[in-house]
């Protein structure tokens, strides 16, 4: 399928980026205007996994690999130069996605309840609770991975 092998693509691109240097580029602060200013084009679950990465770094029992990790994607999300430019119409966020998206499977084993409900939590304090109602619900199996 076209779209299988465009997404391989993109996860090989990524994976050939230099992500030391977006880690650079994070910041609490632009992370938050990047959340801010983006979440009707980024879209709110890419936001709420975004959330749940930088509460993941928060945690004490996350390695410094695995938070450095993280940041490289938060940079590379925040970061407006990257392999397909966020003001692209559709696609623009979908490299931003692949990165969020690796860093979650690499942080996935830290990904609690509590970084969930501080996820939720945020996403109700800067969006309302229409927001917060449009993510998805966890399901039992998910709940008791």
């Amino acid at each position: 399928m076209a779209v299988d092998t465009d997404k391989e693509k993109l996860e090989e691109e990524i994976k050939d980026l230099d992500m030391e240097k977006y880690s650079k580029d994070y910041s609490e602060d632009s992370l938050w205007k990047k959340i801010r200013d983006n979440v009707s084009s980024a879209g709110l679950n890419l936001i709420y996994k975004a959330l749940q990465l930088y509460y993941v770094t928060e945690s004490p029992a996350c390695p410094l690999k695995v938070k450095a990790g993280i940041y490289a994607a938060l940079g590379y999300f925040i970061s407006p130069i990257d392999l397909i430019p966020d003001i692209t119409p559709i696609v623009g966020f979908a490299d931003d996605a692949t990165a969020v998206g690796m860093a979650l499977v690499l942080a996935q084993v830290y990904i609690d309840d509590e970084v969930k409900a501080k996820a939720r939590g945020k996403i109700h304090d800067m969006f309302g609770m229409k927001a917060l109602a449009k993510l998805p619900q966890e399901t039992d199996e998910e709940a008791s991975a």
